[in-house]
């Protein structure tokens, strides 16, 4: 299984190690900042990285080829379908909230704000859609009272999304097929930065990675 990997910061470093710990082959890491902490780490292990030419937009020609599956890891940038296409798999990402509930860039601060006693995280498929493909794999956790949006991601959400990732990839080593669950989207939300406005239906814009 040859993954291309997109994303940044702690999060993309995080995975990128647990996947070279898992016996996953990362070929390419892809950033939309060349001194992003993510590309060092990939320089320092002598994968190959490529910057993308748009920061937020990957493109077919930035995908390595031979690769079996694109995965997002703290990338906020659209994986066009082209380099969907690229990839023998196509591609998940993994989304910090039980989807179709909280999609959007500040998934976790909505959990907090709405007051959910239970989270979760989502592996998905990568679409045209903001946070809207198909999912792969999914599984929750509690909220503590009290705790804190980056509490919440540090204690719970971020190893469960390292777990689910780990399982999703296996199971499509061992397979050859993803598992693939349409969203409902009657419970579908928004879940915007805070400053802007509260989540009321699923969100329109055209994005992918999480």
């Amino acid at each position: 299984m040859k993954i291309t990997l997109a994303g940044s910061r702690h999060f993309g470093v995080e995975t990128f190690n647990m996947m070279r710990g898992h016996g996953i082959e990362v070929i390419r890491v892809v950033v939309a900042d060349g001194e992003d902490r993510l590309a060092a780490a990939a320089r320092a292990a002598g994968v190959e990285v490529v910057v993308q030419a748009q920061p937020k937009l990957i493109v077919a020609s930035e995908i390595a080829p031979g690769t079996d599956l694109i995965v997002t890891a703290h990338s906020h940038a659209m994986v066009s379908d082209g380099a969907l296409k690229a990839a023998r798999h196509g591609g998940i990402g993994y989304h910090p909230s039980l989807l179709p509930r909280h999609r959007g860039i500040a998934a976790v601060e909505w959990t907090i704000k709405e007051r959910d006693a239970i989270a979760g995280g989502t592996i998905y498929h990568l679409s045209d859609r903001l946070d809207a493909g198909a999912i792969a794999a999914q599984d929750w956790v509690f909220v503590k009272k009290g705790e804190t949006a980056r509490e919440l991601w540090e204690r719970a959400l971020a190893p469960l999304g390292l777990r689910l990732l780990a399982q999703v990839i296996d199971q499509a080593k061992t397979s050859g097929v993803l598992p693939s669950m349409p969203q409902d989207e009657q419970f579908a939300t928004n879940a915007p930065r805070l400053d802007a406005q509260k989540p009321h239906a699923a969100p329109k814009s055209a994005a992918s990675g999480s």
